[in-house]
Order: C-alpha cells, then structure tokens, then sequence
C-alpha cells in the first residue's frame, strides 16, 4: 500500500484560482432583485409568523362584533347587515394593514439592516417595491379570512365571484399606493412603535368617520362632509358596488386615479429619504 501524497501547500493564488469564474456572471435586473426582496418579506413571516396575528384576528373581530352589536339596530338583522358591512371591514382591515410596510422598514433601519442593503450594487428601489410586493401576500391573506367569515355568516355577493375578485383586486391597488406613506413614516420616525402609534392615529378618524360601517345620510350635516371628501369612503363604495353587481365607474375611476396620484407622489419622496438618510 503507496503512502498518500502530501496536500499542496494552500496559498493565496491557489485559493483565488479555486474560486475564480470563467465569466462575470450577469447582473440581475431590476424586476428579479425586486422579487428576491419580496421573496424576503415572506420568509420573515414564515419565520416570524406572529406577524399574521393582526391579518389572521383583527377581521374576525371586527367582523363578529359589528355584526352581532350592531347588525339587528342598524339594519333590522344581522343578515341584512352583513351585506352592507362586510365590504367595509375588508377595506378597514387592508387599509390597517398597509402599516406594516412601515413598521417593518423602521424594524431593519433600527437593527442596521437598512444601512447593508444601501452598500450592496443593487437596484436602489428594489429593497423597498420588493417589500411592499410582499406586503400584497399579507393583504391577500386578510382578504380570504374576512371574505371566507363573511360568507359563513351570511354575505351572499351579488356580483359573484368576479365581483368580489374585482373589488378584492381595486383595495390591493390603492393598498400597494397607499403603502408609500407609511414607508416615509418609517424613514422618518425613531421606532418602530412611534411609526404604528402615529399610523394609527391618522387611520382610525378615517375609517371609523366613513361609510364603513353606517350610511352617511344618518351623520351630523359637518361629519357628513368630511365623510364625502374621505378617500376611504370613495373607495368602500367602489369595492362594495363590484361585490354588489353595481359598480359605480366613477367611484372606480377615482380610487384608480387617486391610486396613481399617491403612487407618483410619495414614491418619489420616499426613493429620495431612502438616498439620503444617515
């Protein structure tokens, strides 16, 4: 039996020969470093799935209170109820959920995360349009939870299943336009609880002083105004007129414009604070 030979000796030229490529591998473009960090944002939630409490929880709340509470005073029954609300408590839960995109950016700015992914040679819009395409998973999963609750509590929409696919695909829009401010609030703000406080404190007026839960003619004549000006009005009027088989195109057409407006607006602002922050 020959004795083994002797390992060569490991320098620094063969270990750069070890690791050498023939070619340059080719840069990714911008739409697959996008998905990779949307392929981020669903890890974190597979990793840290707590994250579904309030998507998994808040609509059945909502949902099961209003509905029980208020249904038979505001609408003579439950039954009756649920078809005029379940339509805005979707949009109420989406729209609270659109915080996240937020909370989570100031959570990767505060664990220093946000600094690595500005030194890397990547596309700089990717780490954030990729985690608000993310964020459409978590606005999806809410959706099926309150529409799959509303149905066993007895919402029968009359524009089928592609009216209430419509209306789903209409909130997503306005969701993902809608992302764009609270992703500033999280470039802006120190924490991650100061961006879900402040959040909270500007969507709670506008969900609850809209037509979410009870028809505006019923208000005081100065709410009523403010009810009528309230994005989120306009937009539960055109999710619930698809779902209803009704759709209003003007509420359709405002929701899409307004979706654009706040799209070309604060994305801008929020690529520049993502450039300049320290």
């Amino acid at each position: 039996m020959t004795a083994s030979a002797e390992p060569a000796e490991i320098t620094t030229t063969t270990l750069r020969q070890a690791v050498a490529l023939a070619e340059r591998p080719a840069r990714p473009s911008a739409i697959a470093m996008t998905l990779t960090f949307g392929w981020r944002a669903l890890l974190k939630i597979k990793h840290v799935p707590e994250q579904l409490f309030d998507v998994l929880v808040s609509p059945v709340i909502f949902t099961l209170m209003f509905t029980y509470l208020f249904g038979g005073a505001l609408a003579g029954s439950t039954s009756a109820y649920i078809q005029f609300l379940l339509p805005g408590i979707l949009v109420q839960t989406i729209v609270i959920v659109t915080v996240y995109t937020g909370y989570t950016l100031n959570t990767d700015i505060t664990k220093g995360v946000f600094d690595r992914f500005r030194s890397l040679p990547i596309w700089r819009p990717a780490p954030i349009v990729g985690a608000l395409l993310g964020d459409t998973v978590r606005y999806s999963i809410a959706s099926v939870m309150t529409i799959g609750l509303g149905l066993i509590l007895g919402f029968r929409p009359e524009g089928g299943f592609v009216g209430v696919v419509l209306g789903v695909l209409l909130l997503l829009v306005f969701a993902f336009s809608l992302s764009w401010i609270f992703t500033i609030l999280g470039l802006l703000l120190r924490t991650p609880n100061a961006v879900m406080g402040v959040s909270m404190m500007v969507l709670m007026p506008l969900t609850f002083a809209s037509n979410i839960f009870v028809d505006p003619s019923t208000m005081p004549a100065a709410l009523q105004r403010f009810v009528e000006i309230n994005p989120v009005t306009h937009l539960v009027t055109a999710v619930r007129g698809l779902m209803a088989g009704q759709p209003d195109g003007s509420e359709i057409v405002w929701v899409l414009v307004a979706s654009v407006v706040l799209t070309g607006v604060f994305g801008p602002i929020t690529m520049h604070l993502y450039r300049t922050r320290h």
